[in-house]
């Protein structure tokens, strides 16, 4: 958004925004426990609401989302391709914590109200 005082409306909207990025990074979450159907579900939401989050804080967190969706099904597709080898684990095990670590950061600046600073 721009620089002006946001109205009753667009802090409602905002509030919505965030509620729904937060669902994203929950579906994140619970492709632990139900493979990457959730994975998959929450980028679909990501792309839904694309245009919603453009210009708003909110709009590194989607962008953050979308880019730990394809770094994770880009490790576990390569995992799944090595697993035969023996290699498979020491890229699925990284692939696995990097995830978890993008949630959990994405998370706790969701919930400080700021955006996801890349690292």
């Amino acid at each position: 958004m721009n620089d002006k005082p946001l109205t009753h409306q667009d802090t409602e909207k905002l509030e919505s925004l965030k509620k729904l990025t937060a669902l994203v990074y929950l579906c994140q979450v619970l492709t632990f426990g139900f493979a990457g159907l959730p994975l998959l579900i929450g980028l679909a939401i990501n792309f839904a609401k694309r245009k919603e989050v453009a210009g708003t804080w909110l709009e590194s967190h989607f962008d953050w989302q979308v880019n730990s969706v394809w770094i994770t099904l880009a490790g576990l597709a390569l995992s799944g391709l090595t697993l035969g080898t023996g290699i498979g684990i020491f890229i699925l095990l990284p692939t696995l914590i990097l995830l978890i670590y993008r949630i959990v950061v994405g998370w706790m600046a969701l919930n400080s109200d700021k955006p996801v600073k890349a690292e």
